[in-house]
């Protein structure tokens, strides 16, 4: 029997659709309650490894995303001061081969819109807009969610896919976030503006003191996207503002021409102050479960921040399949599957991001580590990432 009331969702971006999926597929129908006045998405280009694409298959719109992806032929790292190779990561048949999916890159436009096409096609998931959830009650049955209006949406169970300002996340965990101090710029440029001795069919990363630079095309090479990253030697709070191209100029003196370049293509700017949060091992609460940056909002140095969002559902989904729909145990078993994942890809993504932004001794020694290491000792290591799929995505016993 498919219960009467809904799943709600709080929050229509990247994870909160993908639940919807998942919930659909485990015969649920879905209630989104998207703050913005449209479903949609902002930002620039993203990456997305094998575990993204395995988790688009598992959700039923592996097609779509592949149909808007760019497929990279690798993966390259140099060293932003002197234009030294760093790394490179063959991303072609023998890491499809490998991993079971190819590496892309994709506009985040594009992924959202995969999902929402998926979603809106099942004729189970309402959406309502303009929607601001501001707090939850519950009881042994059912979960009401009250919106700004004081309109009550009653369901069977709630998602909070909120996002890194996670209202329900507030209401339940109440942790502080963790501001970085590092700055993101990110803009997208036409390719008839992008340096032609800079278009590379790859995702590439320029790394500095303190800072890196990231570039790789999207849209069928119609576009690049622009991705720049430093210490701001400012306080910083969480959140995105417009960028100004003084700023931005003023933190990379000493970088390479070649990288510098990248700072004066774009006419505008967003600027992302950014933050995560320590990793928690409760995101479940009753009948209430957080999924994807609410629950585990990361720096985005592993580049997998979507991704995970996108493994939450598909191992959300799985859960609910073993356990009858039953949600109780299958919150119990999907929190069991994913904390030390996301809480790895959390710890990790700093680190990342203190290797990339190393200077002095440490900038030789991150140049030693990989210099000359083979595609399949890169491989190797990225095994525990890439090497995730529905069917091993719930923890065992």
């Amino acid at each position: 029997m498919t219960p009467k009331l809904p799943v709600i969702v709080a929050g229509g971006g990247i994870g909160g659709l993908a639940a919807a999926l998942a919930l659909v597929r485990q015969g649920f129908s879905v209630k989104v309650l998207e703050q913005a006045p449209q479903i949609g998405e902002i930002g620039a280009g993203i990456q997305l490894g094998p575990n993204a694409f395995h988790a688009f298959d598992a959700l039923g719109v592996g097609d779509k995303a592949r149909g808007r992806a760019v497929y990279t032929d690798e993966m390259v790292m140099h060293d932003a001061l002197d234009e030294t190779l760093v790394g490179r990561i063959p991303t072609g048949e023998a890491f499809r081969k490998r991993f079971g999916n190819p590496y892309a890159v994709i506009h985040r436009v594009d992924v959202h819109l995969s999902l929402l096409e998926g979603a809106e096609e099942t004729g189970r998931v309402e959406f309502l807009t303009s929607t601001h959830v501001v707090r939850v009650e519950q009881d042994a049955d059912s979960v009401t969610v009250y919106d700004q209006n004081g309109t009550a949406h009653r369901g069977i169970a709630l998602i909070g896919a909120d996002g890194v300002k996670s209202v329900v996340r507030a209401q339940y965990v109440g942790d502080p976030p963790r501001v970085s101090g590092h700055v993101v710029y990110r803009a997208v440029v036409d390719r008839k503006d992008f340096p032609q001795d800079l278009q590379w069919n790859a995702a590439s990363i320029w790394v500095g003191p303190n800072c890196h630079l990231v570039h790789y095309p999207l849209r069928g090479g119609e576009q690049y996207n622009v991705v720049v990253t430093f210490h701001s030697r400012d306080q910083e709070e969480w959140g995105v503002t417009e960028g100004s191209p003084e700023e931005v100029q003023s933190y990379f003196q000493g970088i390479c021409p070649k990288a510098r370049q990248l700072i004066d293509l774009p006419k505008s700017w967003k600027r992302w102050a950014t933050a995560d949060r320590e990793p928690i091992a409760t995101w479940t609460f009753g009948r209430v479960a957080l999924l994807g940056d609410a629950a585990h909002p990361t720096l985005q140095y592993l580049a997998q921040g979507a991704c995970m969002a996108l493994e939450d559902a598909v191992t959300l989904g799985e859960a609910l399949r073993v356990n009858g729909n039953d949600f109780a145990k299958a919150f119990a078993l999907y929190q069991a599957s994913r904390v030390a994942r996301t809480a790895r890809i959390v710890l990790s993504a700093r680190e990342m991001g203190r290797i990339f932004h190393a200077k002095g001794v440490e900038r030789l020694v991150r140049n030693e580590l990989w210099k000359g290491r083979s595609p399949e000792r890169f491989y190797d290591a990225m095994e525990w990432l890439y090497g995730w799929n529905a069917d091993n995505c719930l923890a065992r016993d």
